[in-house]
């Protein structure tokens, strides 16, 4: 799915999130901190946008992703500033290529969700990164409120299927994603999640 749909997926993220998708990658980099000279490893990295806002801020940034077609603008993205310490290459997020204990610092943006088993994926993230790092996910659920969750179904379930289908092309790609966000743990269960021994912490 993501294969098909990897040439229209940034203009997508641009329109669908009304360009918000570019503030939530800088909140990551906030909550990462200080990254410059540090290794960093994105998982299911995409077409790179967090892994280059890494690297623009100084990290030695390593994008994986498991869809080889979803990685070809990385180069053209990377290219375009020779400053810029990013490295990407295809690989699954439950078994990253990267040895025990090598990033200061491990993210996942609007990936997770699509991974066979999320808590092993989250295990693997903090396999990579070393003692006091930090595991960080951005990822969407339902807002709280009756109002606003109202509102946010309706975008999700019926506007955001139809642009995503007419500009994509694809009938399947963005009916899945709100079935997932609808499916995803609220903050409070996912925090749970990442607190559970056998997750994140050693």
């Amino acid at each position: 799915m993501f294969a098909r749909i990897a040439g229209r997926y940034d203009l997508l993220n641009r329109m669908l999130s009304a360009g918000m998708d570019q503030r939530w990658r800088a909140a990551v980099l906030e909550l990462a901190g200080d990254v410059r000279g540090e290794p960093v490893v994105d998982a299911c990295c995409g077409t790179g946008d967090l892994t280059l806002v890494l690297a623009d801020a100084g990290a030695q940034a390593v994008g994986v992703d498991f869809t080889p077609e979803m990685l070809a603008p990385t180069t053209r993205k990377r290219d375009r500033d020779a400053s810029r310490r990013a490295v990407f290459t295809n690989g699954d997020a439950l078994r990253l290529p990267v040895r025990t204990d090598a990033a200061a610092v491990t993210t996942v943006a609007f990936g997770i969700r699509n991974v066979a088993d999320r808590i092993e994926c989250m295990r693997e993230m903090k396999r990579v990164t070393r003692p006091g790092g930090r595991v960080i996910v951005l990822e969407f659920t339902m807002p709280p409120g009756a109002v606003l969750g109202r509102l946010y179904r309706l975008y999700f379930t019926r506007i955001l299927p139809g642009v995503g289908r007419f500009v994509s092309g694809d009938n399947d790609a963005y009916a899945y994603l709100p079935r997932t966000v609808l499916a995803w743990p609220s903050p409070e269960e996912l925090q749970a999640e990442m607190d559970a021994p056998c997750t994140i912490h050693r």
